[in-house]
């Protein structure tokens, strides 16, 4: 069977396009089920794209090359290729994606397609008129009021909606915009106008609803549709969040794994209150004419109340999106959750999914346990990184995974499938701890689920598995295969490859004395000066320890300032803790303010910086505990940026930033693609690193901005840093290349460098001749531990 995928999209939210895609890919592709991928651009225009591009961070990695690396498809030949395929899947979120547009195209040239008709999506994505038929029809709903981008009302408008409704919070939304992106809390009526003409101004929409903040509890809910057209609701998600100084469950918070928000699934109501969800979520399903799957998102407020306040046709779908959450605590897997999915819509077509293949089964696939989370700042991207590390391995041919946790108290949990796409660490180990009792609970509420899905005999009956609590002595008394997927601390700095050589257990990565030294920023910086390689060099840097610096009152933090831009010869520094991950407390520094705020922020122990608190700094920095702080020299980049479906690189200094890849073949470290990274504010940040829809890598470096014989230069001299500080299996090496000399300048290396859904890694090795997709890439990464 052949299945188009319709990716991308003119949205803001086309990079979480990306991430749906991909998980559909590596989850419903097999010998029998072939995934085509269609990709629109931000102008609708169709393309063809390689499987390859499905794995990129952003379409801002590859639109500036679509017409060189895809197929342009024209009208005719966007329908000759959808009627050569047996159906559509469109992925594709917010505007021309949910709004009915794409559905409407496909319905006009009678093409076979999965989800809701046109008219459904157009009547349910657009905020104002789902709540008005909502209302209409007899549930409950809170009262909204629009805004038109040409009338000269707006502040007119606002504030009578105000007065007449007493509010003293209100939400600002574009009125058909996705379900994160340009929503926004206000307290005052000049607020809400100031947030209205932002949305107006950046041309999110044309229309903008405003609505009193709903007070309560919020949560989220899949529904999908049986074999008999009935829609069913799966179990909620209640999200708890801090809503104070106005936070609202936002892009970061739905797509990153964070602690300002926690997942409950099942939720904490009572149960009577779940089953109200679950109905009238049915209910509002057959309303609005939906078909297949959808997600809702709501309140229960604290009268009572259920308010059903968005309504997604298309569901967000990266690896441990709410579908597969939710669809996990009733026992279904990601490939089984999506060929309901696909059947269901299909059938509609009369057409037949061909079974899953079952080849994977057998014993001699060798055991492997992925071991991620711990206790450092990166803890919560270590856990992105093992559960796409064990999910992609689950198609292995030759290595069967485990998810194990490791708690930050050092207990380690063998996980059942459910209990490894919680959010965070702490949502795992939470869950872990209350499993036996939570059980009983959950089997009352699955059965009904299972009933109403027509689910068969023994399907999905995983969720029945516990949790497994594992002292230190029991996790090191098996000798399988150890995939660290840890960031940070002990899974970096050689501690646990130091004690998986004692037990004489394999792993992946290098040895504990070139993790060690990786780990230390300032002794690889030292190990590199000392290899003396030509045209490599480190960025410059004082080391300087906290006790020290903590002691300085604010007479002596100015003369700190001054004496590190001369000694550093700059006028803009980098601070960065000693031995932590690649993102772990990293801001730049403008001025000795900037000096005696970062102090201020150690000495009071804060856990994570918030954006904005330093110039041109975005997003939040996350904070670990740190003995000693580098200081090193900024360094002023040449602007890249991707604009529309055009490359612009501005020449600065003739630097830019890169991050490469090594990957051991037959005992050489074979040097991969560099990318060239792009960071919306001045350093990278966490997100631009290791979250799918997010930051910008171009991989491999345009011939515009690095000539081939220059990237042979600079691939030549990464081999050789990897070679001087003992990197083995694979590494990532950071560093600032000249654009014309080919020039290093080594920022850090990465031992057990980050392995999330779209992890730069990836892309390098799909950009080889011949391409090393992600599974096989992991599976030459536990051989190359001799672990055949």
């Amino acid at each position: 069977m052949k299945i188009a995928l319709l990716c991308g999209g003119p949205s803001l939210e086309r990079g979480i396009s990306l991430n749906s895609a991909r998980s559909i890919l590596d989850h419903l592709e097999d010998d029998n089920l072939e995934i085509v991928p269609v990709y629109f651009d931000q102008k609708r225009a169709a393309y063809k794209i390689s499987k390859s591009q499905l794995y990129s961070n952003t379409p801002s990695d590859f639109d500036f090359k679509l017409k060189q690396a895809a197929v342009p498809l024209s009208e005719s030949d966007l329908i000759k290729l959808l009627k050569a395929v047996d159906i559509t899947f469109p992925v594709m979120h917010g505007p021309f994606g949910e709004d009915g547009e794409i559905q409407s195209w496909l319905e006009k040239h009678g093409l076979p397609f999965v989800g809701s008709s046109s008219a459904a999506c157009k009547k349910a994505f657009d905020k104002q008129t789902a709540n008005e038929f909502i209302q209409a029809a007899g549930f409950f709903a809170l009262p909204s009021v629009v805004l038109k981008i040409f009338h000269s009302d707006h502040e007119e408008v606002i504030r009578r909606f105000f007065a007449e409704n007493s509010i003293t919070r209100a939400v600002v939304k574009p009125a058909a915009g996705g379900s994160s992106i340009g929503v926004f809390s206000v307290s005052t009526v000049e607020e809400a106008v100031q947030k209205a003409e932002l949305i107006f101004s950046k041309r999110m929409d044309t229309r903008v609803v405003v609505e009193p903040f709903a007070v309560g509890r919020e949560f989220t809910v899949i529904i999908l549709q049986n074999r008999f057209g009935l829609p069913v609701a799966v179990l909620p998600t209640e999200i708890e969040a801090d809503y104070q100084k106005h936070q609202i469950f936002d892009f970061r918070k739905k797509y990153l794994p964070t602690r300002a928000v926690t997942y409950h699934c099942p939720p904490r109501f009572d149960d009577e209150t779940i089953e109200r969800i679950q109905v009238q979520a049915e209910q509002l399903f057959t309303a609005l004419g939906m078909r297949d799957f959808a997600r809702f998102d709501g309140w229960v407020l604290d009268d009572g109340n259920i308010w059903f306040a968005d309504f997604n046709p298309i569901s967000g779908m990266e690896q441990n999106s709410f579908l597969f959450q939710q669809s996990s605590r009733i026992g279904l897997s990601h490939q089984m959750v999506l060929r309901y999915i696909l059947e269901r819509a299909a059938s509609r077509y009369h057409l037949t999914v061909p079974p899953p293949l079952s080849g994977l089964a057998g014993s001699d696939r060798r055991p492997v346990r992925v071991l991620f989370g711990g206790g450092t700042s990166e803890r919560q991207v270590s856990l992105m990184s093992g559960t796409n590390v064990w999910l992609k391995l689950r198609k292995s041919t030759r290595y069967r995974p485990s998810p194990y946790l490791l708690a930050p108290d050092g207990d380690i949990w063998q996980l059942p499938y459910a209990y490894t796409l919680n959010h965070t660490v702490e949502e795992i180990v939470q869950n872990c701890e209350r499993a036996t009792d939570d059980m009983r609970r959950l089997e009352r509420l699955v059965k009904r689920v299972h009933l109403n899905l027509g689910l068969a005999d023994g399907e999905g009956e995983q969720y029945l598995q516990l949790p497994v609590r594992l002292t230190f002595a029991q996790f090191l008394s098996d000798q399988s295969f150890v995939f660290l997927a840890l960031h940070g601390g002990d899974g970096e700095n050689g501690a646990w490859q130091a004690t998986l050589d004692e037990r004489g257990i394999p792993y992946n990565g290098s040895g504990p004395d070139a993790s060690a030294l990786c780990m230390d920023k300032w002794e690889t910086g030292r190990a590199i000066r000392e290899a003396r390689i030509p045209g490599v060099e480190t960025v410059a840097k004082e080391l300087w320890p906290v006790g020290e610096l903590l002691k300085m009152d604010r007479q002596a933090v100015a003369s700190l300032w001054i004496e590190l831009c001369r000694s550093l010869r700059s006028r803009a520094l980098i601070v960065k803790p000693r031995a932590e991950g690649c993102s772990s407390g990293i801001v730049r520094l403008s001025e000795v303010d900037d000096l005696a705020t970062y102090l201020d922020l150690i000495a009071s122990g804060v856990t994570h910086i918030p954006a904005g608190m330093f110039r041109n700094q975005p997003e939040m920095v996350e904070m670990g505990r740190a003995d000693e702080l580098l200081f090193e020299k900024f360094i002023a980049t040449d602007t890249v940026r991707v604009k529309g479906n055009t490359l612009k690189h501005r020449r600065i200094s003739g630097w830019v930033e890169s991050t490469v890849g090594v990957l051991e073949e037959n005992g050489v470290m074979r040097v991969l693609n560099p990318s060239i990274t792009v960071a919306e504010g001045e350093v990278l940040s966490v997100e631009e690193k290791f979250q799918g829809g997010t930051g910008v890598n171009i991989t491999p470096p345009p011939v515009s901005i690095i000539s081939p014989r220059t990237l042979a230069t600079v691939k030549q001299r990464i081999g050789r840093v990897a070679a001087a500080v003992g990197l083995a299996g694979y590494g990532r090496i950071d560093a600032f290349i000249h654009t014309e000399t080919g020039k290093l300048l080594i920022i850090e290396i990465n031992s057990l460098p980050g392995l999330t859904p779209s992890t730069v890694l990836y892309h390098q090795a799909l950009a080889e001749k011949p391409a090393i997709f992600p599974i096989e890439l992991l599976e030459r990464i536990i051989a190359n531990s001799e672990y055949l």
